[in-house]
């Protein structure tokens, strides 16, 4: 699967992400992308889904008309998210076209 983090996005969860290709949303020059622009551009250039911390993005976009999977980072902290990695694993394992969910990382 073709994977894109959002600046949002701790770049180590990189690693739990086996499989996968993982992309930075700076890599490409997407970082000061606004949501529509970036899930346009995502969604123009293949990829399967996009991992974000962004928790607005279901109010902010009509996510029923694009086929980009989301998954959102309910806490991006790297300290307290690298104790749930299996739950971000499981939610990306589990992503469909066009699908969209929360996963659930307490806040510490």
């Amino acid at each position: 699967m073709l994977i894109l983090f959002d600046h949002s996005t701790p770049a180590p969860l990189r690693y739990a992400l086996k499989g996968h290709v993982i992309v930075e949303a700076v890599e490409r020059g997407w970082d000061r992308l606004v949501n529509g622009d970036l899930l346009n551009e995502a969604g123009n250039a293949g990829f399967d889904l996009l991992v974000t911390a962004d928790k607005n993005i279901k109010y902010q976009q009509n996510l029923a008309v694009r086929r980009i999977s989301i998954v959102v980072l309910r806490n991006a902290q790297w300290p307290v998210l690298r104790q749930y990695v299996d739950r971000v694993v499981a939610a990306v394992a589990a992503a469909t076209p066009g699908s969209y969910v929360e996963v659930d990382i307490p806040f510490r």
